[in-house]
Formats: structure tokens, C-alpha cells, sequence
């Protein structure tokens, strides 16, 4: 199943259910991939959608930092169930020991020395990684091991 279908599948079934904190991240999710479509001229790829996901992600957790220092609690539950539902479209998280191997094995590859080879090490690293694990994670990650 496509995301698009599942996404429209779980759209009906959040009218369904009358669940309108899910129905209008569904919603939302489905603009923003729409947008990226029209706005690229072409259907998206996995890697784009997961892109667009990975923004749609960011944006709630942002929002959720935001709302915490100003403590605004009824936005911060509201947008930690949004983030729950974009998480659900998510591919699964690598696990802290999933990641780590995933930098040392790269690091091998592109055969890094110090810490001025992390450039080197990202670029080759991140399209391995996108999507299942946090960038800032995997930076401090590769800045521990090339120390």
C-alpha cells in the first residue's frame, strides 16, 4: 500500500471515528505532500515523501519546545498526539547501537581520521540514515567516534 493510500484510508476512518486531531494531521500531511508534488512537477518518490514526513516531523517537534517554554501544556498534548500520528507514516528508528554502527561502518568506508574528515563523514553517512534516525544524533555520533 502506498502512503498516499494509507493515508487516505486512515483519513476516512478518523471522519469515521470523529477523531479530529488525527483527521487534520492526516490532513495536513496529505497538503504538504500535494504541495511537494506540485511543486517538484512530477509524483513523488519514497525519498521525497519521507522528506516531506521528516519536515512534518520537525515542525510538531519544534512546536512542542515552543509551547514547553511557554508553557502552554493543553497545545503541547494536542501537538504531541499530531506528532504521534506523523510518527505513525514514519519508517522505524534506528536504535542508539543500530546508529553507531551505522557511523563506525562509514567512517571505515570513507576512511576518516580526525575531525576534519566529519564533513566527509555526514555526507556519506545521512543518505544511509534518512529518515530512521535524528540528525543532530548522528552528528554527536560521529563527533564521538572521529574524537
Amino acid at each position: 500500500m502506498s502512503l498516499s493510500d494509507k493515508i487516505m484510508a486512515d483519513m476516512k476512518t478518523a471522519m469515521k471515528n470523529h477523531d479530529k486531531t488525527t483527521l487534520n494531521t492526516v490532513r495536513m500531511i496529505k497538503s504538504a505532500l500535494m504541495n511537494e508534488k506540485i511543486k517538484l512537477g512530477h509524483d513523488l518518490t519514497p525519498d521525497e515523501e519521507l522528506t516531506v514526513l521528516n519536515r512534518e516531523k520537525k515542525q510538531r517537534e519544534e512546536s512542542i519546545e515552543e509551547f514547553t517554554k511557554a508553557k502552554r501544556a493543553e497545545l503541547v498534548e494536542e501537538t504531541k498526539k499530531e506528532l504521534a500520528v506523523v510518527e505513525k507514516y514514519m519508517p522505524k528508528q534506528m536504535s542508539r547501537e543500530e546508529l553507531e554502527s551505522a557511523v563506525k561502518e562509514t567512517i571505515d568506508e570513507v576512511g576518516a581520521k580526525g575531525k576534519s574528515d566529519f564533513g566527509k563523514v555526514m555526507k556519506a553517512l545521512m543518505p544511509k540514515i534518512k529518515g530512521r534516525a535524528d540528525g543532530k544524533a548522528a552528528s554527536q555520533t560521529v563527533r564521538d567516534q572521529l574524537n
